[in-house]
C-alpha cells in the first residue's frame, strides 16, 4: 500500500499527488512512468512520474480524469493509501550532452515536459518551453516551468491567457527567429506531436516524443501498447516511451487510441454515479 502525502487540483480535470515511494524515488528519471492500481480489484494504468524527491521518498503523479480509474484515484485524498505502485518503467528521456533544446507540452502532457526540461535545465542547457492549452482555465505549471527555462512561452487556443495560437506558431517562430536547436522533444495529445514533427522536419531538427499508448502491464508483454516507428513494431513500454517523432507512424497511433474512447467514459460516469449513491 502507498500513502498519499499530498493531493492539489491543477485545474478542473487535472489533479495532483505526492505519493510515498521511497524505492521509486531513488531511481526515477525524466521520461519514466509507473503502474498503479488504486485498489485489489482495480485495473492498471500507467502514469508519468512527473517529479521526484529523492530525500523525501516522494514521487509526484499528475493525471487528467479520462474514465474510471482516474476517476477513482481522484476520490482518493491525503493521508489514504493505493494499492500498487510499481516503477520506474520505461527509458529515461536523454538528457547528456544537450546544449539548447525546445521542449514542447501540450495540455496533460505538460506533466511529462516538466521534469524533462527542468532536467535539461539543471544540467546547464538553454531550454526554451512552449506548452499549449485550450483556455486559461486549463493552464498547469506556469511557475514550475518559468523557474526551468530560459524562456517561456504560453499558448492558448482562445487566446485567454498568453498568446492566441497552436504550439507549431510559436516554435516557427522561434527557429525562424534564429534559434538552433539540438533537439526538440514533444509531449502531449498524439495530434500535436505530429504536426510538430512535420514542422521540425522541415527544418531538419531532431525531434523526440513521448507515445502514451493503450498499456496493461508495463513489462512488453501484453503488445498493447505497440507503435509503429520506422517501419518497425516497437513497445512504448520497453522500448520507450521516447522516440524519433520523424519516424512514428502518429496516424496509426491516432487510430488505435480512440478504440476505447467511449469505453472510458462509460466507465467513469457508471464511478460517478456509484459516490453519488454512497453519498
Amino acid at each position: 500500500m502507498y500513502k498519499i502525502l499530498r493531493k492539489k487540483e491543477l485545474n478542473p480535470t487535472v489533479t495532483l499527488m505526492d505519493i510515498d515511494a521511497p524505492l521509486i524515488a531513488k531511481k526515477a528519471e525524466p521520461g519514466q512512468f509507473v503502474i498503479l492500481r488504486v485498489n485489489e480489484n482495480g485495473e492498471r494504468i500507467p502514469l508519468t512520474v512527473a517529479d521526484y524527491d529523492r530525500e523525501k521518498g516522494t514521487v509526484t503523479i499528475i493525471f487528467q480524469i479520462v474514465g474510471g480509474t482516474t476517476e477513482l484515484l481522484n476520490h482518493k485524498n491525503e493521508g489514504e493509501y493505493i494499492q500498487d505502485f510499481v516503477g520506474p518503467l520505461g527509458k529515461a528521456t536523454e538528457t547528456e550532452g544537450l546544449k539548447k533544446v525546445a521542449v514542447v507540452g501540450g495540455g496533460v502532457g505538460c506533466a511529462i515536459a516538466y521534469p524533462v526540461a527542468k532536467k535539461l535545465h539543471d544540467n546547464g542547457c538553454e531550454v526554451h518551453s512552449i506548452v499549449g492549452f485550450r483556455n486559461k482555465d486549463l493552464v498547469i505549471l506556469e511557475d514550475e516551468f518559468k523557474a526551468a527555462s530560459t524562456e517561456l512561452k504560453i499558448m492558448t487556443d482562445d487566446g485567454s491567457y498568453g498568446t492566441k495560437g497552436l504550439v507549431t506558431d510559436a516554435l516557427k517562430a522561434l527557429i525562424d527567429s534564429g534559434n538552433k536547436y539540438d533537439e526538440v522533444i514533444a509531449i502531449g495529445p498524439v495530434i500535436m506531436m505530429k504536426f510538430v514533427c512535420k514542422l521540425t522536419k522541415e527544418y531538419g531538427i531532431k525531434t523526440v516524443v513521448s507515445m502514451n499508448p493503450i498499456m496493461i502491464d508495463g513489462t512488453g508483454m501484453c503488445g498493447g501498447c505497440r507503435l509503429t516507428v520506422g517501419g518497425e513494431t516497437k513497445f512504448a513500454c520497453v522500448d520507450g516511451p521516447d522516440f524519433d517523432g520523424h519516424l512514428v507512424d502518429f496516424d496509426e497511433a491516432l487510430e488505435r487510441g480512440s478504440m476505447y474512447r467511449e469505453f472510458e467514459a462509460k466507465k467513469r460516469e457508471e464511478v460517478c454515479n456509484l459516490f453519488k449513491e454512497v453519498k
